[in-house]
Protein backbone atom coordinates (compact mmCIF):
# COMPACT_ATOMS: atom_id res chain seq x y z
CA UNK A 1 0.00 0.00 0.00
CA UNK A 2 1.07 3.55 -0.69
CA UNK A 3 1.21 6.24 2.06
CA UNK A 4 0.50 9.76 0.98
CA UNK A 5 0.88 12.63 3.76
CA UNK A 6 -2.56 13.80 4.55
CA UNK A 7 -1.28 17.36 5.73
CA UNK A 8 -2.73 19.62 3.50
CA UNK A 9 -0.64 20.93 0.46
CA UNK A 10 2.08 18.14 1.50
CA UNK A 11 2.86 15.70 -1.84
CA UNK A 12 5.09 13.52 0.06
CA UNK A 13 4.84 9.54 -0.47
CA UNK A 14 6.19 6.45 0.64
CA UNK A 15 8.48 5.98 -2.31
CA UNK A 16 11.96 4.05 -1.47
CA UNK A 17 15.28 5.82 -1.14
CA UNK A 18 13.25 9.06 0.20
CA UNK A 19 13.84 8.48 3.65
CA UNK A 20 10.89 9.56 4.97
CA UNK A 21 8.46 7.57 7.79
CA UNK A 22 4.83 7.45 7.64
CA UNK A 23 3.12 7.21 10.88
CA UNK A 24 -0.28 6.23 11.87
CA UNK A 25 -2.73 8.43 13.74
CA UNK A 26 -2.91 6.55 17.46
CA UNK A 27 -5.47 5.17 19.19
CA UNK A 28 -5.81 7.42 22.47
CA UNK A 29 -8.59 9.28 21.38
CA UNK A 30 -7.18 12.61 23.07
CA UNK A 31 -3.68 12.39 21.38
CA UNK A 32 -5.45 11.56 18.03
CA UNK A 33 -7.49 14.58 18.13
CA UNK A 34 -4.67 16.67 18.98
CA UNK A 35 -3.04 15.09 15.81
CA UNK A 36 -5.93 16.30 13.86
CA UNK A 37 -5.92 19.89 15.09
CA UNK A 38 -2.29 19.76 13.96
CA UNK A 39 -3.56 18.65 10.38
CA UNK A 40 -6.01 21.48 10.71
CA UNK A 41 -8.61 20.59 8.28
CA UNK A 42 -11.93 21.78 8.54
CA UNK A 43 -14.41 18.80 8.91
CA UNK A 44 -11.72 16.17 7.94
CA UNK A 45 -11.44 12.41 10.45
CA UNK A 46 -8.60 10.27 9.57
CA UNK A 47 -9.41 6.22 8.56
CA UNK A 48 -7.37 3.86 8.86
CA UNK A 49 -5.04 4.83 5.89
CA UNK A 50 -4.79 8.30 6.67
CA UNK A 51 -0.64 9.03 8.08
CA UNK A 52 1.48 12.32 8.74
CA UNK A 53 4.99 11.99 7.03
CA UNK A 54 8.10 12.82 9.20
CA UNK A 55 8.68 15.97 8.11
CA UNK A 56 6.10 17.57 10.43
CA UNK A 57 7.58 16.31 13.45
CA UNK A 58 10.02 18.72 15.33
CA UNK A 59 11.59 15.66 16.82
CA UNK A 60 12.34 14.08 13.60
CA UNK A 61 15.92 15.85 13.35
CA UNK A 62 16.70 14.65 16.75
CA UNK A 63 15.42 11.44 17.25
CA UNK A 64 14.47 9.70 14.22
CA UNK A 65 15.42 6.05 15.18
CA UNK A 66 13.05 6.14 17.85
CA UNK A 67 9.97 7.17 15.39
CA UNK A 68 11.14 4.66 12.49
CA UNK A 69 10.28 1.68 14.83
CA UNK A 70 6.63 1.77 13.43
CA UNK A 71 7.74 2.85 10.03
CA UNK A 72 9.33 -0.93 10.09
CA UNK A 73 7.00 -2.93 11.42
CA UNK A 74 4.36 -1.38 8.93
CA UNK A 75 7.09 -2.58 6.49
CA UNK A 76 7.01 -6.26 7.72
CA UNK A 77 3.34 -6.30 7.85
CA UNK A 78 2.64 -5.01 4.91
CA UNK A 79 5.03 -7.07 2.81
CA UNK A 80 3.52 -10.61 5.26
CA UNK A 81 0.02 -9.17 3.82
CA UNK A 82 0.97 -8.71 0.25
CA UNK A 83 2.70 -12.54 0.02
CA UNK A 84 -0.46 -14.24 1.59
CA UNK A 85 -2.87 -11.72 -0.26
CA UNK A 86 -1.10 -13.36 -3.36
CA UNK A 87 -1.45 -17.26 -1.86
CA UNK A 88 -4.94 -16.58 -1.40
CA UNK A 89 -5.42 -16.69 1.88
CA UNK A 90 -6.25 -12.65 2.98
CA UNK A 91 -4.79 -9.79 4.70
CA UNK A 92 -7.46 -9.48 7.37
CA UNK A 93 -6.43 -12.90 9.31
CA UNK A 94 -2.80 -11.66 8.91
CA UNK A 95 -2.71 -9.14 11.45
CA UNK A 96 -3.94 -10.56 13.80
CA UNK A 97 -2.02 -13.83 13.61
CA UNK A 98 1.54 -11.65 13.16
CA UNK A 99 -0.14 -9.63 16.85
CA UNK A 100 -0.69 -13.29 18.29
CA UNK A 101 2.59 -14.21 17.47
CA UNK A 102 4.66 -10.92 18.09
CA UNK A 103 2.85 -9.69 20.84
CA UNK A 104 5.68 -7.43 21.65
CA UNK A 105 5.55 -5.38 17.96
CA UNK A 106 2.16 -4.52 19.29
CA UNK A 107 4.00 -3.18 22.47
CA UNK A 108 6.54 -1.31 20.65
CA UNK A 109 4.08 0.36 17.99
CA UNK A 110 1.66 1.35 21.41
CA UNK A 111 5.30 2.43 22.84
CA UNK A 112 6.38 4.87 19.51
CA UNK A 113 2.90 5.96 18.83
CA UNK A 114 3.10 8.11 22.25
CA UNK A 115 6.04 9.15 21.13
CA UNK A 116 4.72 10.65 17.79
CA UNK A 117 2.36 12.37 19.53
CA UNK A 118 4.64 13.66 22.53
CA UNK A 119 6.59 15.34 19.38
CA UNK A 120 4.00 17.55 18.33
CA UNK A 121 5.42 20.09 21.22
CA UNK A 122 9.29 21.45 21.50
CA UNK A 123 9.89 20.14 24.76
CA UNK A 124 13.23 18.24 23.90
CA UNK A 125 12.40 16.39 27.56
CA UNK A 126 9.19 14.44 25.92
CA UNK A 127 11.87 12.97 23.03
CA UNK A 128 14.70 11.83 25.77
CA UNK A 129 10.89 9.76 27.36
CA UNK A 130 9.42 8.68 23.93
CA UNK A 131 13.31 7.22 23.15
CA UNK A 132 13.62 5.84 26.76
CA UNK A 133 10.11 4.47 26.58
CA UNK A 134 11.64 2.27 23.34
CA UNK A 135 14.23 1.17 24.90
CA UNK A 136 11.88 -0.03 28.11
CA UNK A 137 9.84 -1.51 25.81
CA UNK A 138 11.91 -3.83 24.08
CA UNK A 139 13.71 -4.79 27.10
CA UNK A 140 10.08 -5.82 28.51
CA UNK A 141 9.74 -7.78 25.66
CA UNK A 142 13.15 -9.56 25.82
CA UNK A 143 11.90 -10.38 29.48
CA UNK A 144 8.54 -11.73 29.05
CA UNK A 145 10.58 -13.64 25.55
CA UNK A 146 12.61 -15.29 28.49
CA UNK A 147 9.62 -16.52 30.58
CA UNK A 148 7.53 -17.95 27.37
CA UNK A 149 10.45 -19.69 26.70
CA UNK A 150 10.78 -21.45 30.55
CA UNK A 151 6.64 -22.17 30.56
CA UNK A 152 7.10 -23.43 27.09
CA UNK A 153 10.30 -25.94 28.31
CA UNK A 154 7.84 -26.90 31.53
CA UNK A 155 4.98 -27.37 29.44
CA UNK A 156 6.74 -29.81 27.06
CA UNK A 157 8.64 -31.66 30.12
CA UNK A 158 5.03 -32.32 31.45
CA UNK A 159 3.78 -33.63 28.24
CA UNK A 160 6.72 -35.98 27.67
CA UNK A 161 5.99 -37.45 31.39
CA UNK A 162 2.54 -38.00 30.57
CA UNK A 163 3.15 -39.46 26.77
CA UNK A 164 5.61 -41.80 28.78
CA UNK A 165 3.30 -42.76 31.72
CA UNK A 166 0.49 -43.49 29.13
CA UNK A 167 3.27 -45.63 26.59
CA UNK A 168 3.36 -49.32 27.32
CA UNK A 169 6.97 -49.39 28.68
CA UNK A 170 8.63 -49.68 32.33
CA UNK A 171 7.35 -46.28 33.62
CA UNK A 172 4.05 -47.38 32.56
CA UNK A 173 4.12 -50.34 35.35
CA UNK A 174 6.95 -49.14 37.98
CA UNK A 175 5.25 -48.37 41.72
CA UNK A 176 2.24 -49.55 40.51
CA UNK A 177 1.77 -53.52 41.65
CA UNK A 178 -2.48 -53.59 40.38
CA UNK A 179 -1.01 -52.25 36.93
CA UNK A 180 1.98 -55.39 37.27
CA UNK A 181 -0.83 -57.72 38.00
CA UNK A 182 -3.68 -56.74 35.29
CA UNK A 183 -1.15 -57.17 32.62
CA UNK A 184 1.57 -59.82 33.38
CA UNK A 185 -0.38 -61.69 36.48
CA UNK A 186 2.97 -61.43 38.46
CA UNK A 187 2.37 -59.98 41.76
CA UNK A 188 4.55 -56.74 41.45
CA UNK A 189 7.15 -54.98 39.58
CA UNK A 190 10.15 -56.72 41.24
CA UNK A 191 9.28 -60.02 40.15
CA UNK A 192 8.88 -58.83 37.02
CA UNK A 193 11.81 -56.85 37.08
CA UNK A 194 13.56 -60.01 38.24
CA UNK A 195 12.07 -62.21 35.03
CA UNK A 196 13.38 -59.85 32.97
CA UNK A 197 17.13 -59.71 34.48
CA UNK A 198 16.85 -63.78 34.03
CA UNK A 199 15.72 -62.90 30.36
CA UNK A 200 17.64 -60.14 29.14
CA UNK A 201 20.76 -62.19 28.30
CA UNK A 202 19.20 -64.65 26.33
CA UNK A 203 17.32 -62.11 23.62
CA UNK A 204 20.45 -60.31 22.68
CA UNK A 205 20.17 -62.22 19.45
CA UNK A 206 16.40 -61.51 19.29
CA UNK A 207 16.43 -58.00 16.24
CA UNK A 208 13.67 -55.84 16.96
CA UNK A 209 14.39 -51.93 16.31
CA UNK A 210 10.82 -51.15 16.89
CA UNK A 211 10.57 -52.64 21.06
CA UNK A 212 12.81 -52.89 23.76
CA UNK A 213 13.76 -55.69 25.56
CA UNK A 214 11.25 -54.72 28.41
CA UNK A 215 8.20 -53.95 25.63
CA UNK A 216 8.83 -57.64 24.14
CA UNK A 217 8.92 -59.18 27.40
CA UNK A 218 5.60 -56.83 28.41
CA UNK A 219 3.72 -58.10 24.82
CA UNK A 220 4.71 -61.65 25.25
CA UNK A 221 2.97 -61.65 28.81
CA UNK A 222 0.26 -59.50 27.35
CA UNK A 223 -0.66 -62.20 25.23
CA UNK A 224 -0.55 -64.58 27.97
CA UNK A 225 -2.46 -62.69 30.19
CA UNK A 226 -5.12 -61.79 28.51
CA UNK A 227 -5.24 -63.44 25.18
CA UNK A 228 -4.96 -60.40 23.50
CA UNK A 229 -4.89 -61.08 19.63
CA UNK A 230 -2.31 -60.40 17.55
CA UNK A 231 -3.94 -57.26 16.09
CA UNK A 232 -4.72 -55.94 19.43
CA UNK A 233 -1.46 -55.97 20.33
CA UNK A 234 0.03 -54.46 17.38
CA UNK A 235 -2.43 -51.34 17.48
CA UNK A 236 -0.90 -51.21 21.52
CA UNK A 237 2.55 -51.06 20.80
CA UNK A 238 2.77 -49.87 17.24
CA UNK A 239 3.74 -52.26 15.28
CA UNK A 240 3.17 -54.52 12.54
CA UNK A 241 1.32 -57.81 13.23
CA UNK A 242 4.19 -59.71 11.73
CA UNK A 243 5.74 -58.35 14.11
CA UNK A 244 3.89 -59.44 17.01
CA UNK A 245 3.70 -63.17 16.05
CA UNK A 246 7.14 -63.23 15.69
CA UNK A 247 7.97 -61.59 19.24
CA UNK A 248 5.54 -63.85 20.96
CA UNK A 249 7.12 -67.16 19.77
CA UNK A 250 10.53 -66.15 20.03
CA UNK A 251 9.96 -64.91 23.49
CA UNK A 252 7.85 -68.59 24.43
CA UNK A 253 11.30 -70.14 23.08
CA UNK A 254 13.48 -67.95 25.39
CA UNK A 255 11.11 -68.60 28.42
CA UNK A 256 10.52 -72.19 27.89
CA UNK A 257 13.97 -72.84 27.72
CA UNK A 258 15.04 -70.27 30.53
CA UNK A 259 12.31 -69.81 33.19
CA UNK A 260 10.64 -73.13 32.72
CA UNK A 261 13.87 -75.45 34.18
CA UNK A 262 14.43 -72.33 37.22
CA UNK A 263 10.70 -72.29 38.39
CA UNK A 264 8.97 -75.87 37.30
CA UNK A 265 10.82 -78.53 38.72
CA UNK A 266 10.90 -81.54 40.39
CA UNK A 267 11.78 -81.32 44.11
CA UNK A 268 14.10 -83.67 46.31
CA UNK A 269 12.63 -85.79 48.85
CA UNK A 270 14.46 -83.79 51.67
CA UNK A 271 12.69 -80.29 50.67
CA UNK A 272 8.92 -82.14 50.20
CA UNK A 273 8.88 -83.28 53.83
CA UNK A 274 10.62 -80.08 54.83
CA UNK A 275 7.89 -78.25 53.82
CA UNK A 276 5.04 -80.92 54.07
CA UNK A 277 1.54 -79.65 55.16
CA UNK A 278 0.20 -80.29 58.34
CA UNK A 279 -3.05 -81.98 56.15
CA UNK A 280 -0.64 -84.42 55.11
CA UNK A 281 2.28 -84.44 57.60
CA UNK A 282 0.71 -87.33 59.61
CA UNK A 283 -1.17 -89.58 56.74
CA UNK A 284 0.82 -89.02 53.72
CA UNK A 285 4.93 -87.88 54.74
CA UNK A 286 6.18 -89.28 51.98
CA UNK A 287 3.61 -87.83 49.73
CA UNK A 288 6.04 -86.53 46.38
CA UNK A 289 2.69 -84.83 44.08
CA UNK A 290 -0.57 -84.57 43.50
CA UNK A 291 -1.56 -85.04 40.11
CA UNK A 292 -4.39 -84.74 37.64
CA UNK A 293 -5.31 -83.91 33.59
CA UNK A 294 -6.89 -81.07 32.33
CA UNK A 295 -7.71 -80.02 28.85
CA UNK A 296 -7.73 -77.03 26.67
CA UNK A 297 -9.67 -76.74 23.58
CA UNK A 298 -8.41 -75.99 19.88
CA UNK A 299 -9.64 -74.08 16.64
CA UNK A 300 -8.50 -77.00 14.45
CA UNK A 301 -7.08 -80.90 14.69
CA UNK A 302 -3.52 -80.97 15.56
CA UNK A 303 -1.23 -82.14 13.20
CA UNK A 304 2.05 -83.59 15.10
CA UNK A 305 3.55 -84.83 11.84
CA UNK A 306 2.14 -88.66 12.69
CA UNK A 307 -0.79 -88.96 11.05
CA UNK A 308 -1.12 -92.98 11.02
CA UNK A 309 -0.68 -92.41 15.14
CA UNK A 310 -3.62 -89.51 15.06
CA UNK A 311 -5.87 -91.98 12.90
CA UNK A 312 -5.42 -94.82 15.55
CA UNK A 313 -6.31 -92.63 18.11
CA UNK A 314 -9.65 -91.45 16.61
CA UNK A 315 -10.65 -95.29 16.16
CA UNK A 316 -9.83 -96.42 19.88
CA UNK A 317 -11.35 -93.79 21.10
CA UNK A 318 -14.84 -94.15 18.74
CA UNK A 319 -14.74 -97.51 19.59
CA UNK A 320 -14.07 -97.00 23.59
CA UNK A 321 -16.84 -96.95 26.49
CA UNK A 322 -17.70 -94.18 28.81
CA UNK A 323 -15.21 -91.78 26.56
CA UNK A 324 -15.83 -88.50 26.97
CA UNK A 325 -13.30 -86.13 25.90
CA UNK A 326 -13.98 -84.68 23.18
CA UNK A 327 -11.02 -84.81 20.10
CA UNK A 328 -10.73 -81.18 19.63
CA UNK A 329 -9.11 -80.63 22.84
CA UNK A 330 -5.49 -80.65 24.18
CA UNK A 331 -4.97 -83.07 26.82
CA UNK A 332 -2.19 -82.02 29.90
CA UNK A 333 -0.74 -83.92 32.82
CA UNK A 334 0.40 -81.73 35.75
CA UNK A 335 1.80 -82.57 38.81
CA UNK A 336 1.18 -80.23 42.26
CA UNK A 337 3.39 -80.14 45.03
CA UNK A 338 1.70 -80.76 48.14
CA UNK A 339 2.51 -77.07 49.02
CA UNK A 340 0.88 -76.25 45.88
CA UNK A 341 3.39 -75.36 43.22
CA UNK A 342 3.68 -77.31 40.21
CA UNK A 343 6.03 -79.60 39.85
CA UNK A 344 5.25 -81.03 36.19
CA UNK A 345 3.96 -80.83 32.96
CA UNK A 346 3.19 -82.65 30.24
CA UNK A 347 3.41 -81.98 26.61
CA UNK A 348 -0.42 -81.82 25.00
CA UNK A 349 -1.97 -84.88 23.23
CA UNK A 350 -4.97 -85.44 21.69
CA UNK A 351 -7.59 -85.22 23.94
CA UNK A 352 -9.09 -89.04 23.39
CA UNK A 353 -6.05 -90.29 24.29
CA UNK A 354 -6.60 -92.45 27.90
CA UNK A 355 -5.25 -90.98 31.20
CA UNK A 356 -2.72 -94.03 31.66
CA UNK A 357 -1.55 -93.46 28.22
CA UNK A 358 -0.55 -90.34 28.82
CA UNK A 359 0.77 -90.61 31.99
CA UNK A 360 3.29 -93.31 30.90
CA UNK A 361 4.02 -91.51 27.35
CA UNK A 362 4.97 -88.50 28.73
CA UNK A 363 8.20 -88.83 31.15
CA UNK A 364 6.31 -88.45 34.38
CA UNK A 365 6.90 -92.12 36.09
CA UNK A 366 10.67 -91.22 35.59
CA UNK A 367 9.91 -88.85 38.06
CA UNK A 368 9.26 -90.91 40.72
CA UNK A 369 11.44 -92.39 43.27
CA UNK A 370 11.39 -96.17 45.17
CA UNK A 371 8.74 -95.19 48.60
CA UNK A 372 7.38 -91.90 46.99
CA UNK A 373 3.29 -91.68 47.51
CA UNK A 374 1.27 -90.57 43.98
CA UNK A 375 -2.08 -89.20 44.98
CA UNK A 376 -5.12 -88.33 43.09
CA UNK A 377 -9.03 -87.39 43.30
CA UNK A 378 -9.86 -89.97 40.85
CA UNK A 379 -8.32 -93.24 39.55
CA UNK A 380 -6.17 -92.94 36.49
CA UNK A 381 -5.42 -96.29 35.88
CA UNK A 382 -1.98 -96.07 36.19
CA UNK A 383 -1.04 -97.98 39.82
CA UNK A 384 0.65 -100.86 37.98
CA UNK A 385 3.01 -98.54 36.11
CA UNK A 386 3.56 -96.05 39.57
CA UNK A 387 4.16 -99.34 41.20
CA UNK A 388 6.50 -100.86 38.60
CA UNK A 389 9.01 -97.47 39.70
CA UNK A 390 8.43 -98.68 43.42
CA UNK A 391 5.86 -95.88 44.43
CA UNK A 392 2.32 -96.08 45.62
CA UNK A 393 -0.81 -94.54 43.91
CA UNK A 394 -3.21 -93.70 45.67
CA UNK A 395 -7.09 -92.42 45.34
CA UNK A 396 -7.37 -89.40 48.01
CA UNK A 397 -11.49 -89.53 49.06
CA UNK A 398 -14.05 -86.59 47.77
CA UNK A 399 -15.85 -86.11 50.83
CA UNK A 400 -14.95 -86.98 54.89
CA UNK A 401 -15.73 -90.35 55.87
CA UNK A 402 -15.30 -91.89 52.24
CA UNK A 403 -12.82 -94.57 51.84
CA UNK A 404 -11.98 -95.14 47.88
CA UNK A 405 -9.81 -97.87 46.52
CA UNK A 406 -7.41 -97.50 43.89
CA UNK A 407 -6.95 -100.19 41.09
CA UNK A 408 -4.74 -103.28 41.62
CA UNK A 409 -1.44 -102.72 43.72
CA UNK A 410 -2.42 -99.85 45.06
CA UNK A 411 -3.77 -99.16 49.07
CA UNK A 412 -6.32 -97.60 50.18
CA UNK A 413 -6.54 -94.19 50.86
CA UNK A 414 -7.54 -92.53 54.54
CA UNK A 415 -10.54 -91.13 55.39
CA UNK A 416 -9.46 -88.97 57.82
CA UNK A 417 -10.37 -85.19 58.03
CA UNK A 418 -7.01 -84.12 56.64
CA UNK A 419 -7.64 -85.54 53.32
CA UNK A 420 -10.69 -83.58 52.69
CA UNK A 421 -9.32 -81.09 50.91
CA UNK A 422 -6.90 -83.01 48.80
CA UNK A 423 -9.06 -83.69 45.63
CA UNK A 424 -9.38 -79.88 45.15
CA UNK A 425 -5.80 -79.55 45.52
CA UNK A 426 -4.76 -79.51 41.86
CA UNK A 427 -7.76 -78.97 40.55
CA UNK A 428 -7.37 -75.30 42.71
CA UNK A 429 -4.05 -74.59 41.30
CA UNK A 430 -5.43 -75.58 37.63
CA UNK A 431 -7.81 -73.09 37.87
CA UNK A 432 -6.13 -70.21 39.34
CA UNK A 433 -3.32 -71.39 36.40
CA UNK A 434 -5.86 -70.60 33.96
CA UNK A 435 -7.18 -67.31 35.40
CA UNK A 436 -3.64 -66.12 35.55
CA UNK A 437 -3.20 -66.26 32.10
CA UNK A 438 -6.40 -66.45 30.12
CA UNK A 439 -5.00 -67.54 26.41
CA UNK A 440 -5.02 -70.98 28.41
CA UNK A 441 -8.37 -71.57 28.49
CA UNK A 442 -8.59 -71.66 25.20
CA UNK A 443 -9.78 -72.31 21.73
CA UNK A 444 -5.72 -72.32 20.87
CA UNK A 445 -4.74 -70.48 17.69
CA UNK A 446 -4.08 -73.08 14.78
CA UNK A 447 -0.56 -71.63 14.96
CA UNK A 448 0.31 -72.29 18.43
CA UNK A 449 -0.28 -76.31 18.12
CA UNK A 450 2.07 -76.79 15.75
CA UNK A 451 6.01 -78.33 16.24
CA UNK A 452 7.59 -74.89 16.96
CA UNK A 453 11.04 -76.80 16.58
CA UNK A 454 12.35 -79.69 13.89
CA UNK A 455 13.82 -81.23 17.08
CA UNK A 456 11.69 -80.97 19.51
CA UNK A 457 8.09 -82.40 19.96
CA UNK A 458 6.76 -79.82 22.35
CA UNK A 459 4.81 -77.00 20.09
CA UNK A 460 4.57 -73.39 20.97
CA UNK A 461 1.53 -73.92 23.21
CA UNK A 462 2.85 -76.50 24.75
CA UNK A 463 5.47 -74.69 25.86
CA UNK A 464 3.22 -71.49 26.50
CA UNK A 465 1.22 -73.50 29.07
CA UNK A 466 4.50 -74.79 30.53
CA UNK A 467 5.60 -70.91 30.81
CA UNK A 468 2.18 -70.05 32.73
CA UNK A 469 2.84 -72.68 34.80
CA UNK A 470 6.83 -71.11 35.74
CA UNK A 471 4.85 -67.80 35.97
CA UNK A 472 2.01 -68.96 38.41
CA UNK A 473 5.22 -70.47 40.87
CA UNK A 474 6.47 -67.01 40.82
CA UNK A 475 3.63 -65.74 42.64
CA UNK A 476 3.21 -66.02 46.61
CA UNK A 477 1.72 -69.05 47.45
CA UNK A 478 -0.44 -70.77 44.50
CA UNK A 479 -2.52 -72.43 46.12
CA UNK A 480 -1.35 -74.18 49.88
CA UNK A 481 -2.72 -77.18 51.38
CA UNK A 482 -3.92 -76.53 54.86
Amino acid sequence: MVHTCVVTGCRNRRTPGTGLSFYRFPRDPDRKQRWIEAVNREGWIPNDGSRLCSTHFISEMKEPGALEILDKQEDRVEAANALLFLQGQGSAAVGERLQEEHPEEKEQEAIVEESASSSLSTDDEDDDESVSDSKKGKFDAAVNFEDILKALKKENQALRESVEKMSLSENFLRNDAEKVKFYTGLPNYFVLETVMWLLAPHMDGMKNVRLSKFQQLLLTLMRLRLDLRNQDLAYRFGVKVGIVTRTVHQMVNIMSSTLVPTAVFWPSRAELRKNLPAALRTSHPDCAVIIDCFTVPFEEPVSRGNQQQHQQQQRAAATSQGAGTSHNVLKYLIGVAPQGVVTFVSRGVLGNVSDKTLAEGCGFLCKLLPGDIVLASRNLDIADSVAARGALFKIACSYQGETCGSSEGSQLADSSSEMVSVPRHVERVISMVKRRYAMLTGPVESPFTTASERTSNLSTFDKIVQVACALNNLCISAAPLE
